[in-house]
């Protein structure tokens, strides 16, 4: 009962392990299926578990449950490959590694740890290959139906385009019934839980009214999450970002920048993609995102460990001094150093923001006027990992 109690711990590690050895890079960089995989790994785990505690040394069939349905239908729309023999090995030994510990914990009887030791192996090393082999059936059953209706092969489309691929213009335009010439802006629309999807395809109509746009591209490519595409030249502001999440309950939008023809249409969405997935890394709850504001965030916060002592070596104390102390600081700086230009921002006194300014100045490791962009940085990585 104790292991059952720290298998959520546990599985942790063998999700990491396959993680690292993943050779589509889909799996990793995109976040939705990267915590599909992680309640996959659980699941499993803790299935695998229950069984040889209840049925020692019995065979254990690959467990069957909702996650894996939706786990198989992301895979299939995302085009990407399941035979990752690599990463299902790379989880199995650590999961191998973390059994023999608790096995050699459990008993000095080298009769019974050599009698434990070799059924389970053979039970884990079975049930893993079943497990893998049962997800690929599944998700060549899911393959052969999808294939029969459009979608999967709008989905292959907009994956050549992606990837670069030399698609000839008609032909692509032909499959999506979506102009690639002009401009484009490109979202990623999605919820953290299945209970919330209602509210997608409102959030992405609601999106296109607010960009002024009078058709789009939307396609669906899992239970949980859209990817639109519109034909405009601007991107909305935050107010009217926050504006359209606002009575949709878990609703969460990211945004690229704009860009024109085949190129813009794939560098937009890869500006989605990579803010959508700045959110993940840093355990972010805020529910709308546009590129352009977190651009020099996502390229200095690959390593969510350096992005934490940054943090701490920047700001010192300030890092987690009251909210409207630390917007302050971004709003004078925004107003190039201007103390009564950030006082009529604020709506406060000059002398308010001034005695503010002396307070941060305390708290800051180094006084802001000899690192404002440094700080200026740090302060918006604090943001965007507290909830809106």
């Amino acid at each position: 009962m104790q292991m059952q109690a720290t298998v959520a711990d546990v599985a942790a590690e063998p999700w990491e392990a396959g993680q690292r050895n993943l050779k589509e890079p889909t799996f990793a960089e995109d976040p939705m299926l990267a915590e599909l995989d992680r309640r996959f790994t659980h699941s499993t785990l803790a299935h695998w578990l229950v069984a040889n505690i209840d049925h020692p040394g019995q065979p254990v069939e690959p467990t069957f449950i909702p996650d894996l349905l939706t786990y198989s239908r992301d895979l299939v729309l995302r085009g990407v490959d399941t035979d990752e023999v690599d990463a299902w090995r790379a989880s199995q030994n650590v999961t191998w590694n973390w059994w023999l510990r608790a096995c050699f914990d459990t008993t000095d009887n080298l009769e019974d740890l050599r009698e434990l030791v070799a059924i389970s192996a053979s039970s884990l090393m079975a049930y893993f290959d079943d497990s893998r082999a049962a997800v690929t059936a599944h998700v060549s059953e899911v393959r052969s139906e999808l294939a029969r209706g459009p979608l999967i092969q709008r989905l292959a489309m907009v994956q050549l385009l992606l990837q670069g691929a030399p698609i000839a213009r008609g032909r692509a335009e032909a499959q999506l019934g979506y102009a690639l010439t002009g401009h484009h802006l490109a979202a990623i629309v999605w919820v953290d839980s299945e209970d919330q999807v209602d509210g997608l395809e409102l959030a992405a109509e609601h999106l296109m009214r607010v960009c002024g746009a009078e058709r789009r591209l939307t396609l669906v490519t899992s239970l949980t999450a859209l990817w639109v595409w519109l034909p405009v030249t601007g991107v909305p502001s935050e107010a009217d970002l926050a504006a359209i999440v606002a009575d949709i309950p878990g609703v969460r939008i990211a945004l690229g920048r704009c860009g024109t023809d085949v190129n813009g249409f794939r560098r937009s969405h890869l500006d989605a993609a990579a803010a959508q997935n700045l959110l993940a890394r840093l355990g972010s709850q805020r529910r709308t995102v546009r590129f352009e504001d977190v651009q020099l965030i996502s390229l200095l916060s690959s390593d969510v460990p350096e992005v934490k002592l940054f943090i701490t070596d920047i700001l010192g104390d300030l890092a987690t001094a009251d909210r409207m102390l630390r917007h302050t600081v971004r709003v004078f700086i925004a107003e190039q150093f201007s103390i009564s230009k950030a006082a009529e921002k604020l709506f406060a006194h000059r002398n308010t923001i001034d005695r503010r300014l002396v307070r941060v100045d305390e708290l800051l490791p180094r006084p802001l006027a000899q690192n404002p962009s440094a700080v200026d940085t740090a302060l918006a990585l604090v943001e965007l990992q507290e909830d809106d």
